[in-house]
């Protein structure tokens, strides 16, 4: 018997595609795409490092002597350095602020771009990307997951460091008060709150890292082309950043204000360097999150 004719302007009513009691809300938990991450060895072996470091610097500064800035660089910040340097061993928390900021440059970079750019390319390179997606977990949700996880890392490791050098320097050389680069003190009940706002403020900074990564990610089947490849666009923006003949065009740089986060350590908290490192950081970041979000919803998974 055939089916009866419908009028014409008449809506057609179809079965619903999505199986009873399906909520795309709730696929691909973050709960479990963090533990996921936790288990990997890259994970274990960059929390390795981080925590390691510390110590190597403890016993540099054994070997070493007295810490000196003579060799200090230039650039943003040179002068900090050298202050850094110069007290860093007087108190846990100079210790904790000279970690910081010989790693704030290049080595906190590395897991940043690790974290975000090993996300979705590691599950192409597996082939189970399409087996996610046909879980079926969304593609906005399955990409919402994996940055927010990633990010989490990226985080956890920028507190991660800080945290075992005040450990590590209270043993070595004392619980105190922060000795300021420009002169002066910070008390003891000041210090943590000041590296709480260095460590959130190089973690914005370093969200540009983190949208390049995350957006090459979902450009390429290869996990160390994202990551190679936002290392190599993050050194290149220092190395724009070093050519002075570019004057205020620098302002729009990201790496320009990698260093704004030592206006915190001074007598009188200043925010203006900060600030505008942040909105810059932020408008790249959110553009990059942005374009990974557009290509991935129109990609066409083969992996």
């Amino acid at each position: 018997m055939s089916a009866p004719v419908q009028p014409p302007g008449a809506r057609v009513e179809t079965a619903h595609p999505e199986a009873a009691g399906y909520r795309a809300g709730r696929t691909l938990p973050l709960r479990v795409e963090a533990m996921r991450q936790l288990r990997r060895r890259r994970t274990l072996l960059m929390g390795g490092v981080l925590a390691a470091l510390p110590f190597i610097l403890i016993i540099a500064f054994a070997i070493g002597g007295t810490p000196d800035g003579e060799d200090g660089g230039g650039g943003r910040g040179g002068g900090s350095r050298i202050n850094l340097m110069d007290v860093a061993t007087e108190s846990a928390a100079n210790f904790a602020a000279t970690s910081l900021f010989v790693s704030a440059g290049f080595l906190l970079v590395i897991p940043v771009a690790l974290f975000c750019g090993d996300t979705v390319a590691s599950e192409a390179s597996w082939s189970s990307l399409r087996y996610l997606l046909a879980a079926p977990v969304p593609r906005v949700r399955l990409l919402w997951s994996k940055l927010v996880v990633a990010l989490g890392f990226s985080l956890a490791a920028m507190v991660l460091l800080p945290v075992v050098a005040l450990a590590a320097g209270t043993a070595a050389y004392g619980w105190g008060p922060l000795k300021l680069p420009t002169g002066g003190a910070l008390s003891a009940g000041d210090t943590v709150p000041r590296l709480a706002i260095v460590v959130a403020f190089i973690f914005v900074s370093q969200l540009v890292t983190a949208g390049l990564a995350f957006w090459l990610s979902t450009k390429t089947d290869a996990p160390l082309g994202a990551v190679g490849g936002a290392v190599f666009l993050t050194i290149v923006g220092n190395v724009l950043d070093a050519v002075t003949a570019l004057g205020s065009w620098r302002d729009f740089l990201p790496a320009h204000w990698q260093f704004a986060w030592a206006d915190a350590l001074q007598p009188q908290l200043e925010w203006g360097g900060m600030i505008k490192g942040t909105a810059v950081s932020v408008t790249y970041a959110l553009i990059l999150f942005a374009l990974a979000f557009r290509g991935f919803s129109r990609k066409d998974i083969v992996s």
